[in-house]
């Protein structure tokens, strides 16, 4: 029984991390994909900053899909005009956990 209740709590345990993970992991692959070079979470440097990103799409119920395609296949006209070129680095998985991480900046 207590072997049980140990097991229990470390899976638990694993599951209550990823929020944090999640973050910390998430900006990691901001870094090693290139996105903080034109990024930063709370500045414009080329691109917007993370948090202006979050505003604008707050209430977009598409913003998900719309922002991993622009990851993927670049875009330009919405933050000025210095296009944002295609990531063909980045996986589609990837960019949706890119997206979700951005928009989750406040």
């Amino acid at each position: 029984m207590k072997s049980s209740l140990i097991a229990l709590a470390a899976v638990a345990a694993a599951f209550a991390l990823p929020a944090t993970a999640f973050a910390e992991g998430t900006a990691d692959l901001a870094q090693k994909k290139n996105c903080m070079a034109c990024h930063s979470v709370d500045k414009k440097i080329v691109g917007p900053a993370y948090k202006d990103v979050a505003a604008k799409y707050a209430k977009d119920k598409d913003a998900v899909k719309k922002l991993t395609e622009k990851v993927l296949k670049g875009g330009s006209g919405v933050w000025g005009p210095v296009p944002m070129p295609a990531n063909t680095q980045v996986t589609e998985a990837e960019a949706t956990e890119l997206v979700k991480w951005i928009l989750s900046q406040k």
